[in-house]
């Protein structure tokens, strides 16, 4: 169960930058490769390299240079960067929960996959404990925005978020080093090497390690201070094209977190906090948060002609995750929640992709997805409280006054397989107007096992069985699609109006603990969305400005409720809400040394229908969904010459 938590303070640090050799990296604005001029930038979000200005989606592409100007080291800062972007870091750094325009998870559990999903080269991380530290010698970021499933590998309502990393390129011997300083003896440092192996191989291997003191100043004696940073990744890509037409790549990364973690600023302070600062805090947790990834992803392409690819990406990832929660955010053990998140999976996505140069294209793809996961939480809760009166703490204690003075311990099994054929078609009516659209068939099913919830006393012993061992399962199908119209102008500016529909699996509730009838399945959730769009450059290119306005059908939004009289915890749905808004983004490059961005999201929501613990909802606002976001961002060089290059990046964001 989280409260609330302290936002993490971002303060500029003071950086030493080394460039080896530097390899060539893309701008957020200034890509060159594939086609692109000044002022554009290469996506392949629609599965073809096209410049973003003619994709007919609603996306926002950072490029890997501008990532590093701005110190986005961490999925988390992207929200300073993706208008109606926004997240919650409950479960700590590098593991956020994503909500865009609104469509977000209102759940906490590790077992959960979010609607917004989150891909590395392609590849799903459907659960928390497969994310890790990912943001190193990044090529760009697509966030696409709106349901997902014609085009990506897991069906997702919200959206989709892409890390697509700089590949091994052959015949180049290249690298860099970077290495920054700031407060609270902040030490960042990240690289990477490409070599060529012959001519038809290269290997790259790229590194980053960051570590820094703990800002929340823990008062209590001998207790560590919180929201430290100490982490590591590895990632190391071989590429291999044995022929024209073919290649394949070979990806394998690790990365480990090991922080003294997040504090909980308990509120309210008269109470909870008498006498302390902003930045202090009295927790009698020492424990740190271990997060560990290990993953391996194989890329295959062949031209099977002159118009048609065929791309296998096969996957394997294992990851864990365990920390402890002083959940009262103070001395007291009032309540303290440890978490363990240990998960497999397997994927394996096929398409056909043509390029005829005629008027119709198309993809044709199916995909699977084996994902095994065990969760245990327990419930600590006033362990240090001698409630029956005989001057001990002890498991007594817990046998005269349960759920007081007890651990409360829930642990579980639970399989999700996944099953989908998908269709991407497009054709031509005139050189101006396309008509675009595509199916999505699913099969989905889950089963969670094993479940078990007892009563523990003090040193752990047993007290009484809670919940029986439980199993529960479920099996759905699913048909899902778009159709849009996208219309070019003589100047290349683009018009597009689409209508989709995205599908969330079913969900098992992770946070049963008191009582059998807390075991239950939230049904499959659903987005229908209506959108209109453009995409324009104007004077020679030096200008951009993207929009777009949506409308969201939202039904049975999976949502973790807890009863306030008793404290139990179900999943459930809320029938009925919607969802409407805008946003645009501006591009200004005023010249080589100075360029201008901006973004503006507006969104607005409403519970339509829905009944919470015995209490009607409607009309109230969705969670983790802001009426307005805003970034503004400033590229200024000062100098570029021999001796060095010196540029300032201000940005602000709300």
């Amino acid at each position: 169960m989280r409260n609330s938590r302290t936002g993490k303070l971002l303060l500029p640090n003071l950086a030493i930058v080394a460039m080896l050799a530097a390899s060539p990296a893309h701008a957020q604005n200034n890509a060159d490769e594939d086609g692109a001029g000044p002022g554009e930038i290469v996506v392949t979000a629609a599965k073809r390299s096209e410049n973003l200005q003619s994709v007919p989606i609603a996306i926002s592409a950072i490029g890997g240079d501008a990532l590093s100007k701005s110190r986005v080291d961490t999925v988390d800062s992207l929200v300073t960067k993706v208008t109606n972007l926004q997240l919650t870091a409950i479960v700590g750094d590098n593991t956020p929960i994503f909500a865009l325009r609104g469509v977000s998870m209102s759940d906490y559990s590790l077992n959960q996959a979010s609607p917004v999903a989150t891909y590395y080269d392609e590849v799903y991380k459907g659960n928390f404990a497969f994310l890790g530290v990912a943001m190193y010698d990044l090529e760009r970021v697509e966030v696409l925005k709106g349901p997902q499933g014609t085009l990506y590998g897991k069906n997702t309502t919200g959206g989709a978020v892409n890390l697509i990393t700089r590949s091994a390129k052959l015949g180049e011997t290249s690298g860099y080093l970077s290495a920054g300083y700031g407060n609270y003896n902040r030490v960042d440092v990240s690289g990477a090497v490409n070599v060529p192996l012959g001519d038809k191989a290269a290997l790259r291997v790229a590194g980053t390690y960051s570590h820094a003191d703990g800002w929340f100043k823990n008062q209590l004696p001998g207790m560590p201070d919180l929201a430290e940073v100490k982490e590591y990744g590895v990632r190391a890509s071989l590429y291999f094209e044995p022929a024209d037409g073919v290649d394949f790549t070979l990806r394998a990364s690790t990365s480990y977190q090991n922080p003294h973690n997040y504090g909980i600023y308990a509120t309210p302070e008269s109470v909870n906090r008498p006498g302390l600062s902003t930045r202090q805090i009295e927790s009698d947790v020492p424990d740190r948060r271990r997060a560990r990834t290990w993953s391996v992803a194989f890329t295959a392409n062949a031209d099977l002609s002159d118009t048609i690819k065929l791309t296998s990406i096969t996957s394997y990832d294992k990851g864990s995750l365990h920390f402890v929660e002083d959940t009262d955010g103070t001395a007291t053990k009032l309540l303290e929640i440890p978490y363990d998140d240990e998960a497999k999976q397997f994927a394996q996505d096929l398409r056909l992709t043509s390029n005829t140069g005629g008027p119709f294209d198309f993809i044709l793809g199916a995909y699977y997805a084996h994902e095994q996961i065990y969760n245990s939480s327990n419930f600590r809760i006033l362990l240090d409280t001698d409630i029956n009166g005989d001057n001990l703490v002890d498991d007594q204690d817990c046998a005269d006054a349960l759920p007081y003075v007890c651990q409360i311990k829930n642990s579980f099994d639970q399989t999700k397989d996944s099953f989908a054929l998908y269709t991407d078609l497009k054709y031509a009516l005139s050189d101006s107007l396309t008509v675009r659209g595509g199916l999505r068939y699913t099969h989905d099913k889950g089963r969670q096992y094993n479940f078990t919830s007892d009563a523990l006393g003090v040193s752990g012993a047993f007290i009484a069985n809670l919940i029986p061992q439980s199993e529960l399962k479920y099996s759905t199908d699913n048909l899902s699609g778009k159709i849009g119209l996208d219309y070019k102008f003589g100047s290349g500016n683009m018009i597009y109006a689409s209508v989709s529909r995205g599908y969330r699996a079913p969900s098992f509730n992770a946070q049963a603990f008191f009582d059998p009838s807390e075991l239950s399945i939230a049904k499959a959730e659903k987005v229908t969305a209506y959108e209109v769009g453009a995409k324009t450059q104007f004077a020679d290119r030096r200008v951009t400005l993207n929009m777009a306005a949506f409308y969201y059908d939202y039904r049975n939004q999976q949502f973790i409720n807890v009863d306030p009289g008793t404290a139990a915890q179900t999943l459930l749905n809320i029938p009925k809400s919607r969802i409407y808004g805008a946003e645009a983004d501006l591009t200004v490059r005023a010249s080589d040394m100075l360029s201008f961005h901006a973004g503006l999201g507006l969104l607005s929501t409403k519970i339509i229908a829905g009944t919470v613990s015995g209490t009607n909802v409607a009309g109230n606002r969705l969670s983790n969904a802001p009426s307005m976001t805003f970034n503004l961002g400033v590229d200024l060089t000062l100098f570029d010459g021999g001796a060095g290059k010196l540029s300032l990046h201000p940005e602000m964001s709300y």
